[in-house]
């Protein structure tokens, strides 16, 4: 006779906490410490910390800029979100732990390709539940081509796009700025 199997087991990050308002009197960086701690303190973040994502912005500065972005725009909407869900995917949105501006074929399509490594390493290193991996596979909408499933990637995927522009233009500044003072050094000689 043929036995019911058991379905697996869940891990705790399956188990979506219930949505709620962001705390009104935590600080993003207070919500990041008490869902994240585990994450910043791991090789993988010591990894991000070494590799540049937007202008001289490295990838673990713009994961926790996103993040704090993430619970701003919750608590500005007043959405109710699963806290835990919503800091845990958001800081590792972009965990895809490699620099990509070194030349390596496995890097061309970084746009399109990183979301689902990410998610991976995410999972490996912190089996992360069903809506951060959802928030991590579809932060690049509308690059990549399925929009997010879940209230809290749809908040992803706006401050990802808000944080990226400001520290791509604040980048660009940087270049300008750098590019006057040598002409104005090269015009005074």
């Amino acid at each position: 006779m043929h036995q019911a199997s058991r379905p697996a087991a869940r891990k705790e990050g399956d188990r979506p906490l219930p949505r709620r308002r962001i705390d009104a009197a935590a600080t993003p960086n207070q919500l990041i410490e008490k869902y994240c701690s585990d994450i910043l303190t791991s090789p993988g973040m010591s990894i991000e910390s070494q590799c540049i994502q937007h202008g001289d912005t490295t990838v673990l500065e713009h994961s926790a800029a996103v993040t704090a972005c993430c619970a701003l725009i919750a608590r500005a909407l007043r959405v109710p979100v699963d806290e835990r869900a919503l800091m845990r995917g958001a800081l590792l949105h972009d965990y895809f732990l490699y620099d990509w501006h070194v030349y390596d074929p496995s890097h061309r399509l970084h746009g399109f390709t990183h979301p689902g490594r990410a998610c991976k390493n995410a999972i490996r290193d912190f089996g992360v539940g069903r809506r951060e991996q959802s928030m991590i596979r579809h932060h690049m909408f509308p690059l990549t081509p399925t929009p997010p499933t879940c209230r809290e990637g749809a908040i992803l995927c706006v401050a990802d796009k808000i944080v990226a522009t400001r520290e791509t233009v604040h980048g660009f500044a940087l270049k300008l700025r750098a590019r006057q003072r040598s002409r104005e050094e090269r015009n005074a000689r």
